[in-house]
């Protein structure tokens, strides 16, 4: 497992649509876990496979300790919605207001290619829509409302 490099906004991968995963394989596997483990240095919830330079219908999402891979992930339903601050491992430094359902139920493929259905509210909700955005080359910023603003408390102390 080893850590991989996070493309930023402006990057043109992130842009791109991505293929789906037809088998799983060593190399796959180990992209799912680089992933996690990336994830999981950035201190984030999510983290999908255009992030790290692959295009592959990959996303890992842990927002409870409860890590999960979804390959071909693909959101059957939605309703309610949520509006808060979102942030991205790929625009660091920055979040803005954005409004994603409140609850979301996707259909996706573990990491033994096993189908499942998941529910999820509040910050799972967002995250999974966050995620899937980036497999068809969407970054939240496409949706924000209003301006960014940064993160960096320090900056921000500056500023004023």
């Amino acid at each position: 497992m080893a850590l991989r490099k996070i493309r930023v906004q402006g990057d043109p991968i992130l842009n791109k649509k991505c293929r789906p995963v037809e088998v799983m394989t060593p190399k796959i596997q180990e992209l799912i876990d680089d992933m996690f483990d990336t994830m999981y240095e950035e201190m984030g919830v999510g983290l999908a496979a255009p992030q790290v330079g692959v295009l592959k219908r990959i996303v890992v999402i842990d927002t409870d300790g409860s890590p999960r891979a979804y390959i071909n992930p693909e959101i059957l339903e939605t309703s309610g919605e949520q509006t808060g601050d979102e942030g991205c491992l790929s625009v660091p430094g920055m979040a803005g207001q954005v409004t994603r359902p409140d609850w979301v139920k996707v259909k996706a493929l573990d990491e033994n290619m096993e189908e499942f259905i998941l529910e999820g509210t509040d910050l799972l909700a967002r995250a999974i829509c966050h995620e899937l955005d980036h497999l068809d080359g969407k970054l939240y910023t496409d949706l924000v409302e209003g301006d960014l603003h940064s993160t960096n408390a320090e900056y921000e102390e500056e500023e004023e």
